[in-house]
């Protein structure tokens, strides 16, 4: 069986109630469901929150809601993989065997249906353990820097100075989208970035992660522009 798990809890600080806001005329966490549903990637679809009104939201759009997250999965400080991991530990204590479970953010309307189904492809060769959606760099980190106590700069790499843009290796980051994982690797908390991980390589077009106001709004001018375009 393969599951969809989102994980929506309610204490977003920066962009408060930030998984219920309505982007482009719905609540953000229905994009995420939509699209799991129209993927035909899964038997399930449910949402971990610990938050009475993202349940009732979640529930009304076609997702399940079969428990409340505990509240120490529930502060600032938890991370993704104990959150997939207790959700996967609840189907086993009922009866229920997943073969691989998808980690889908509720703030990701730019997802495709097809990206998820690469994912789910890819994570069925036997060593990998995880796929996720993965972006280029437009610009090559080699030559970022910092800006010091003075006011100045130290580079990263000095080496990369000299080099021509073109001549530098490509870097890629997480897209903070959906990562796809079997079962055991979520169980055991492997890392998500590892060596037996797959990138699912997509556009930075179709690719923003949402942490404050500004990642919203660069959020709805991408998915209008790809509304516009007839790619979402």
């Amino acid at each position: 069986m393969n599951v969809a798990i989102i994980p929506a809890r309610g204490g977003s600080k920066r962009i408060p109630r930030k998984n219920v806001k309505l982007f482009m005329g719905k609540p953000i966490i229905q994009w995420s469901i939509e699209v799991a549903k129209n993927s035909g990637c899964f038997d399930k679809i449910i949402v971990s929150t610990d938050d009475d009104e993202i349940a009732e939201v979640a529930q009304n759009n076609g997702a399940e809601v079969p428990f409340m997250r505990p509240r120490e999965l529930a502060n600032d400080f938890a991370e993704t993989i104990p959150v997939i991991a207790h959700a996967i530990r609840w189907f086993t204590s009922n009866n229920l065997f997943i073969d691989a479970a998808c980690c889908i953010y509720p703030t990701a309307p730019l997802i495709r249906k097809e990206d998820l189904m690469s994912g789910m492809y890819a994570v069925q060769s036997k060593n990998t353990n995880y796929a996720f959606a993965a972006v280029k760099f437009n610009y090559p980190i080699q030559r970022a820097f910092r800006i010091n106590g003075s006011g100045g700069i130290e580079l990263i790499d000095k080496s990369a100075t000299s080099a021509r843009s073109q001549d530098l290796p490509e870097s890629w980051h997480d897209a903070g989208q959906f990562y796809w994982g079997k079962r055991d690797s979520w169980i055991e908390e492997l890392p998500i970035l590892g060596p037996k991980s797959i990138p699912i390589p997509i556009p930075s077009i179709r690719a923003q992660d949402i942490d404050t106001l500004d990642d919203w709004l660069n959020a709805e001018y991408k998915f209008m522009y790809l509304r516009e375009k007839n790619l979402c």
